[in-house]
């Protein structure tokens, strides 16, 4: 499924309809290149889960976590991973295995130690905009998303 996003409001509307739909644990990977609108729709959905503060990208940290009163959702940016192996130093498994919403952007800097992803992301830089393209991974949520789709008039 893919939708064109007009600019970062579109962006951050869709990160807060796409919260609605997906269950407490979940693990969500982000593709796209640099400036893509990850971190953007990371904010739509923290909005949504009513973080008001500052969003930032976790370039440097690595890992932002988000501990709000329904749920817990961690964002992490792997682009400056040396080796997937990191992630086992900085307790990725714990995160994982923790009720909580994963966002990792970056994600195949951590090929060969995360798991399978729930859904996949992928923003790209087009003419009109963003084009996001979503794909559930787990059969679960695949019929989730086509009814988010449906239910909010998205063309896909």
């Amino acid at each position: 499924m893919q939708i064109i996003l007009n600019n970062v409001d579109d962006t951050e509307a869709f990160g807060r309809l796409l919260l609605s739909v997906l269950p407490k644990k979940c693990l969500v990977f982000l593709n796209g290149q640099l400036g893509a609108g990850k971190t953007s729709l990371v904010r739509g959905m923290l909005r949504a889960a009513g973080y008001e503060a500052t969003v930032r990208s976790p370039t440097y940290s690595l890992v932002e976590e988000y501990k709000l009163s329904e749920q817990s959702i961690y964002h992490f940016d792997l682009y400056r991973l040396k080796d997937a192996e990191e992630l086992e130093w900085m307790g990725m498994s714990d995160y994982l295995n923790d009720n909580a919403l994963c966002l990792i952007e970056w994600p195949e800097m951590g090929e060969g130690f995360l798991p399978t992803a729930d859904v996949e992301i992928s923003l790209n830089v087009v003419e009109e905009g963003r084009r996001l393209e979503i794909k559930a991974l787990n059969p679960q949520l695949k019929n989730t998303l086509e009814v988010l789709f449906k239910n909010n008039n998205i063309l896909l």
